[in-house]
Parts: structure tokens; C-alpha cells; sequence
């Protein structure tokens, strides 16, 4: 092979792909993307809250009407001597969205049933609302048979909520605060974006191949450079796209990052934490839920709340602020680049064996296995990152791109990295050569549908 003619084809598909609308618009629009997705689930949710609801209520067991209290999403108004009968009839003309029509009490059971009525069905918010209200009630009647004095108070006091603090280690004996979820949710998000990003370029080199072919265009290529080096000039120079697109979300993800901590100050988040919890509980309470009687339940008040809230905050900034970073940027690239190497050459070699992309499902089959293996057990490695299916899977060169990522927010032994290194770097050269071979001959073959008996046959020529 000559490298020049690979240099060649690399140039032309790096500058073909590089200067696509679509490349640009993904390319910059990504950051802004990934931020929106991260913003907008707390927008559509203060968006979509259930306010200024009516509820009438008939209350037959004398327990529940004094627990339906209103608040800014939901009046309640009483109509316990009105015939249920009667009020489902007129419910509408008092101006009533909801009529909640509540039992006498079962006393042997000591609880009451339920019914609500409306035209619409009934929304998740209300209806939790409801519920919390009519279970709140019916937990203080229970607790009222006992005859026990200041018996609620007992049942807070003896519960515990206790918060686990962790730390971290390192060689010289320092601890760290961190906290488990940070490396979860980093783990997860490596895992997902690797295998988006080996699966979605590995594919773009398929089926570039696939267009290159059944153009024919290929015949006119094959006459001036070698197949391999074709094979190969196309695979790196779409890796180098993808590189240079990982590398522009990296660097405009610092800069939105940047901004914002400028203008709101990475620090200030610890210090307004307290803001934050009463802003949630006014959330709560918007939502019909009473935040008071909900910290009652799990025996936390306000300042138990705080201090939670300040400590998870800050083992979430401590962690944010002591992960490298670094590290975790030339683990991805070097995973991603020899991850995509060995998968892109599974799938240019698929490419050439096809004239058309509908002919390639039943070729890809043993190729996604183990990418869509990597990714489930790469989602779960959090839960024990160093058993034994996720350790090999770390260690499997098929498997090992998209997990052994996935552990490394965690901490992976230095031999285990380059042992896992090695191995997917033999195993690349390995299935290049192979792919290669078919390669060679299946971009020529037309007029055939090719099957696995064919491209065993490929590989076994000379």
C-alpha cells in the first residue's frame, strides 16, 4: 500500500464530509442541544402543572374534609350534606371541575373508598393531590385508636434518616468527598455517547461504500489506487470527522460552561442551596402535594432537608470538581478511534459485499451483537463496576471500547487499561486484514447476492 494514495483518499473524504450543511449545523447546533435537553424538562414541567382546579368534596367519614386544604393549583369546597346522587347531576353548574365523594368509615378496616368525578380524566396531579390528602387523613384516624399520647411524634422521632457520606482516597492517604451518582451519570453518558458515535460513523463508512458501488464509481477508483488502500482511506478520513466534531463539542461545551459560571459563578450553586429546597417545596405544594406533611412522614423538617441538600450538593460539586477531565477525554478518543477502527472495517467490508443497503441486515447481525452486548452491560456497570461480566467485558476487544469507558469514571487498575489497549489494537489489525480481504474482492462482485458462505470463501483466497 501507498500511503500517498491513502493520504489522498483521506483528504477528500475529510473535505467532502467537513463542508456538508449538516455536518456544521450538528457540529455547533450540538452543544446548544445537549444544554436545551438538560433545561427543558424543568420548563415543560413547571409548564404543565395542573392549576387553578376546583374540587368539591363530599366527605361522609368526618375524617378527610378538614385535610383537603387549598393551595395555588387546587380549591377544595365542602359539600358533605349534598345526596352524592344530586351533586354528580349539578357538579358542572357550581362550577366544580372535580367532585370527590368519599365513604363513611369502614371501622373494621379503619379506612374509607373514594370516588372522583369529572367530565375529563382525571389529571396525575390532582389525583396525587387527592390521594396524599385522603391518605393523610386516614393514617391520623388509625393513629388516633391507638390512644397513645403524642403517638405521631414517637413514630418521627424513632425513624432514621440517616445520609451516607463518601469519600475517596488516593495514594497518599487523602480523602475526597464525592458522590456515587456523579460517576453513575458520567458513566452512563460516556457509555451512550461512544456507542452513538462508533455506531453512527461506522455506518457512514458502509454506506458511503454502498453508494461508491452501486454507482459504479468504485471501478473508476480501483483503477488508479489499490482496494485496501481505498478501504483504508475511507475509514480514517471519516474518523478524522468524527474527530474533529468531538473536538469542537468539547471545546464549545467549555465555552458555554465558561459563560455561565462567569455570570453565575460555579460556587454561588453551594451557597443558594437553601434557596433551591424552598423554591422545590413551593414545587411540591404547587403540584397539590403538602411538602409539610410529606417531611412529617419521612421524619425530616426543613433544616433536615437543608443540611441533606447542602451535603449532596456539595459532594456533587467536590466530585465535579476532582475528576480528570483530562484523562477522561483521552480514554474516549482512544477508545472511540480504535473502537470505530475495528467496527468500521467489520462494516466497509459489509459494504462492499452488497449492492444495496436493504441487502446488508442479514450481514450486520454478528457485527451489532456485541456492540448492542457492549452498551447493556456498559449501562449497568455502575451497579458493580469491577464484577465479572464487566470486567471482561472490559477486556473482550469487541466489548471493551464502550465498557471498559464506562468503568473508568469509576477507577480502572493502570495494567487493566493496557491490557485492554493491546488487545483491541491486535485484534483491529487482525479483522482489518480479514476485512480487507473481502473488501478487495466483494467491491468488484455484481449481480449476486452475497451470503456468509461467500465471504468465507473470499477470506480464504489468496
Amino acid at each position: 500500500m501507498k500511503f500517498r494514495n491513502i493520504q489522498t483518499i483521506i483528504s477528500r473524504e475529510y473535505m467532502t464530509r467537513v463542508k456538508k450543511k449538516s455536518f456544521l449545523l450538528v457540529t455547533f447546533l450540538g452543544p446548544i442541544f445537549f444544554a436545551a435537553m438538560c433545561i427543558l424538562p424543568s420548563i415543560i414541567m413547571l409548564m404543565t402543572e395542573d392549576k387553578g382546579k376546583t374540587v368539591g368534596v363530599i366527605d361522609q367519614s368526618g375524617i378527610v374534609m378538614p385535610k383537603m386544604v387549598d393551595n395555588d393549583a387546587f380549591t377544595f369546597k365542602d359539600y358533605s350534606s349534598e345526596p352524592v346522587d344530586e351533586m354528580k347531576d349539578k357538579f358542572e353548574d357550581l362550577g366544580l371541575d372535580v367532585l370527590v365523594a368519599v365513604s363513611a368509615l369502614d371501622e373494621q378496616n379503619r379506612t374509607v373508598s373514594v370516588s372522583a368525578y369529572s367530565r375529563q380524566p382525571l389529571s396525575m396531579d390532582l389525583k396525587e393531590a387527592i390521594s396524599s390528602r385522603v391518605d393523610d387523613a386516614v393514617e391520623d384516624y388509625r393513629l388516633s385508636l391507638y390512644e397513645i399520647s403524642d403517638l405521631k411524634q414517637i413514630m418521627k422521632d424513632v425513624r432514621s434518616n440517616v445520609n451516607i457520606a463518601t469519600y475517596t482516597l488516593d495514594d497518599s492517604g487523602e480523602e475526597k468527598i464525592s458522590s456515587s451518582e456523579v460517576y453513575m451519570m458520567i458513566s452512563m453518558i460516556l457509555s451512550i455517547i461512544i456507542y452513538m458515535f462508533i455506531a453512527m460513523f461506522s455506518g457512514m463508512v458502509m454506506q458511503s461504500v454502498i453508494e461508491e458501488k452501486s454507482s459504479r464509481v468504485v471501478e473508476v477508483l480501483v483503477s488508479s489506487v489499490k482496494a485496501t488502500e481505498l478501504m483504508f482511506g475511507k475509514i480514517i478520513g471519516v474518523a478524522c470527522v468524527a474527530l474533529t466534531q468531538f473536538f469542537l463539542w468539547v471545546v464549545l461545551t467549555v465555552v458555554l460552561v465558561t459563560g455561565v459560571s462567569t455570570f453565575v459563578g460555579f460556587d454561588t450553586i453551594l451557597s443558594t442551596s437553601t434557596d433551591q429546597t424552598e423554591q422545590m417545596t413551593k414545587m411540591v405544594e404547587g403540584m397539590g402535594i403538602d411538602a409539610e406533611a410529606a417531611m412529617e412522614a419521612s421524619g425530616m423538617n426543613m433544616a433536615d432537608m437543608t443540611a441533606v441538600a447542602d451535603s449532596e450538593m456539595g459532594a456533587v460539586l467536590s466530585t465535579l470538581r476532582e475528576l480528570n477531565y483530562v484523562q477522561l477525554i483521552i480514554a474516549f478518543v482512544i477508545y472511540f478511534a480504535l473502537g470505530y477502527l475495528l467496527y468500521a472495517s467489520f462494516f466497509a467490508a459489509i459494504g462492499s459485499a452488497v449492492e444495496n443497503e436493504a441487502d446488508t441486515q442479514q450481514l450486520q447481525i454478528p457485527v451489532t451483537i456485541p456492540l448492542l452486548l457492549a452498551f447493556f452491560i456498559a449501562i449497568y456497570a455502575f451497579k458493580s463496576p469491577d464484577s465479572a461480566v464487566v470486567f471482561w467485558g472490559s477486556m473482550i476487544p469487541f466489548t471493551s471500547p464502550i465498557v471498559m469507558l464506562a468503568r473508568i469514571p469509576f477507577g480502572v487498575p493502570t495494567w487493566e487499561l493496557v491490557v485492554s489497549i493491546l488487545l483491541l489494537v491486535l485484534t483491529f489489525f487482525l479483522c482489518a486484514w480479514a476485512s480487507a480481504k473481502i473488501y478487495k474482492i466483494g467491491i468488484l462482485m455484481f449481480g449476486k447476492k452475497t451470503t456468509f458462505k461467500d465471504l468465507w470463501k473470499w477470506l480464504k483466497q489468496n
